[in-house]
C-alpha cells in the first residue's frame, strides 16, 4: 500500500525549491518558541538599517563637500586640461591651436592666459602671497563655468582698464584693500627682463570676489592678459585652459592633442591636482572603513544568533532530514533567513539614507535648534544668568549649506554590502548542518 505525502503539493524536500526554502525560513522565522532568535533577527535587521543610512548619509554630504571644492578648482584654478606650448614665439600659432579646439566636440570652452607668483602688498603696508591670473578681459562671456563660480561681492569682474585687478576676499582682508584701493605687486616672478621687486607695479582693485575655496579666496587675483604680458616678461609662457563637456575623456582629449600638436605640453586636470585629490580620497575611504565597521558589528550579531537558531532548531533539522533533505537544502533554509534580514534592514536603511541626504539642509537646522533649545534649557536650569549667552552652534549651519551629492553606484555598492554582510554571517553559522545527523539529534534528546 502507497502512502501519499500530504506536503507533496506544497513543496518537495529533494528537489530543493525556492519557494520551499522560503516557506521555511519564514516559519523558523514566526514559530519561535523561546524569542530570543526572532529578537537577535530583529536586532540585526535594524543594525543594518542604520549602518546602510549612516554611510549613504556620510557619503553623501562629504561627496558634496568635496565637489563643492573641486567645481571650484576646475572651473578658476586648475581647469580639465592645462596646454603649454602654442604662442607667437613656438612652432604652433596660436590662432592654429585655436581653430583646432574650437572643432573639436569635446572642447566646451579654452581659455589663454599667463599666471605668476606675487607678493602684494597694500597701501596700509600688510603683504599677501598670491597668485596672479592674466586672462582675456571677456573671460566671463568666453568661460561660463568660470563665471559661475566667482561671485562678486564688491564693485564687478572688470580687467579691461590697464592696471586693474580683482582679488579674492580673503587675500583683500589680508592686505586691506576695499574696492578702489590701490595694491603693489611688489615681488612678481618672471623672467629675466622682470626686476623681481618693484613699487611702480601698482593696480587699482576693480573688484573682489568670493569662491567656494577658501585657498583661491585668499590667494588668488586675476588682471587682463596685456598687463600680464607687460609685467610677467617676454619670457612668460601663454597656458591654454581647456574645459570638456566630460571631464572624464580627459585621456582621450590629451591623445587627440598629442597627436596633432606633438610639441605641445598637455597636463590633465588629475595629474595637476593629484596631492589634494589623493587627499581627499584617503579621506573618503577612511570614512567608509571606519562606518562599515558597523556592518561588521552587525555581522558578528548574525553570526552567533544564527548560530544559536541552529542549534534551537536542531529537533526540526532532524525531522526534515529524516523526510529526506538533503543537508545542503536546509542549510539553504538559513542562509536564506540571514538574506531576509539583510533585505530587510539595508532597504529601509537605504530609503531613510536618501531621504536624509535629500533633505539635509532642514535636517542640519532641526539640529541647530535642538541643540540651541538643549543647552538654553540646560543653561537655565542651572544658571539663569547665562541664558543670553547661549547661541546656536554655527557649524549646524555651516553644514546646512552644503549641498549633499549622492552617487547612485555608491548608494547600491553601500545597499549590497549590507545584503550581503548578513548573507556571509548567516551561511558562515549554518554549515554546521553538514556535520549534524539524525542519530546524534535524538540521542541528545
Amino acid at each position: 500500500m502507497t502512502i501519499k505525502n500530504p506536503f507533496s503539493g506544497l513543496f518537495d524536500i529533494k528537489k530543493t525549491s525556492l519557494p520551499w526554502i522560503f516557506f521555511v525560513s519564514r516559519r523558523f522565522a514566526k514559530v519561535d518558541r523561546k524569542g530570543g532568535s526572532a529578537v537577535t533577527s530583529t536586532l540585526a535587521s535594524l543594525g543594518i538599517c542604520f549602518g546602510v543610512m549612516t554611510l549613504i548619509t556620510v557619503i553623501s554630504v562629504m561627496n558634496g563637500f568635496q565637489h563643492s571644492f573641486i567645481d571650484v578648482i576646475m572651473e578658476v584654478s586648475s581647469y580639465h586640461i592645462r596646454v603649454e606650448g602654442a604662442g607667437p614665439d613656438s612652432a604652433v600659432p596660436a590662432d592654429k591651436f585655436e581653430e583646432f579646439c574650437s572643432e573639436e566636440k569635446l572642447i566646451k570652452s579654452f581659455t589663454p592666459f599667463y599666471e605668476a607668483e606675487s607678493l602684494v602688498v597694500g597701501k596700509t603696508g600688510k603683504e599677501a602671497a598670491a597668485m596672479i591670473k592674466a586672462l582675456p578681459p571677456e573671460v566671463c562671456e568666453l568661460d561660463a563655468g568660470f563665471k559661475a563660480q566667482v561671485t562678486m561681492i564688491a564693485g564687478s569682474f572688470d580687467i579691461s582698464e590697464e592696471n586693474s585687478i580683482v582679488i579674492g576676499s580673503d587675500l583683500s582682508r589680508k592686505t586691506g584693500a576695499r574696492l578702489g584701493s590701490e595694491i603693489n605687486l611688489y615681488a612678481l616672478s618672471g623672467g629675466s627682463d622682470v626686476d623681481l621687486f618693484s613699487s611702480d607695479r601698482i593696480f587699482k582693485v576693480t573688484g573682489i570676489f568670493h569662491t567656494g575655496y577658501a585657498d583661491i579666496n585668499s590667494a588668488f587675483a586675476f588682471i587682463s592678459d596685456s598687463d600680464g604680458k607687460k609685467y610677467f616678461g617676454k619670457s612668460a609662457k601663454c597656458i591654454y585652459g581647456i574645459k570638456l563637456t566630460d571631464i572624464e575623456q580627459d585621456g582621450k582629449e590629451i591623445a587627440r592633442i598629442a597627436s596633432k600638436f606633438p610639441s605641445l605640453k598637455a597636463e590633465s586636470w588629475k595629474m595637476f591636482n593629484r596631492s589634494f585629490f589623493g587627499a581627499l580620497q584617503v579621506e573618503k575611504n577612511m570614512l567608509m572603513v571606519l562606518v562599515f565597521l558597523i556592518f561588521v558589528v552587525v555581522a558578528i550579531n548574525i553570526f552567533n544568533g544564527m548560530r544559536r537558531m541552529v542549534y534551537e532548531r536542531r529537533e526540526e533539522i532532524s525531522v526534515l532530514t529524516a523526510f529526506g533533505g538533503r543537508p545542503s537544502a536546509i542549510q539553504s533554509i538559513f542562509v536564506m533567513q540571514g538574506f531576509l534580514t539583510g533585505v530587510a534592514g539595508a532597504v529601509p536603511g537605504a530609503a531613510l539614507g536618501l531621504f536624509l541626504s535629500i533633505n539635509m539642509e532642514s535636517v542640519f537646522i532641526l539640529l541647530s535648534k535642538l541643540s540651541y533649545y538643549a543647552t538654553l534649557f540646560s543653561a537655565m536650569l542651572l544658571n539663569p544668568a547665562n541664558g543670553e549667552f547661549v547661541r546656536e552652534n554655527p557649524m549646524f549651519l555651516l553644514y546646512a549649506t552644503i549641498p549633499p551629492k549622492i552617487i547612485l553606484h555608491e548608494v547600491v555598492m553601500i545597499t549590497l554590502f549590507g545584503i550581503c554582510s548578513s548573507l556571509l554571517a548567516a551561511f558562515l553559522a549554518s554549515r554546521g548542518i553538514l556535520k549534524m545527523t539524525v542519530v546524534e539529534v535524538m540521542r541528545d534528546e
